[in-house]
């Protein structure tokens, strides 16, 4: 149970990264993308472990 809510979890992390992405790459503001890029990253994480 508490795997499928991690995954869950990483899941929607990887799915708000993105929406991150895809919303401010019309800007491009730096941090921004950073950030979206970190959130993507620790859901991979996440998934992985």
């Amino acid at each position: 149970m508490i795997k499928l809510f991690r995954k869950t979890l990483a899941i929607c992390l990887i799915g708000l990264g993105i929406g991150i992405l895809l919303v401010l790459l019309l800007p491009l503001t730096g941090w921004l993308f950073i950030i979206g890029v970190a959130v993507v990253c620790i859901g991979l994480m996440w998934l992985a472990c």
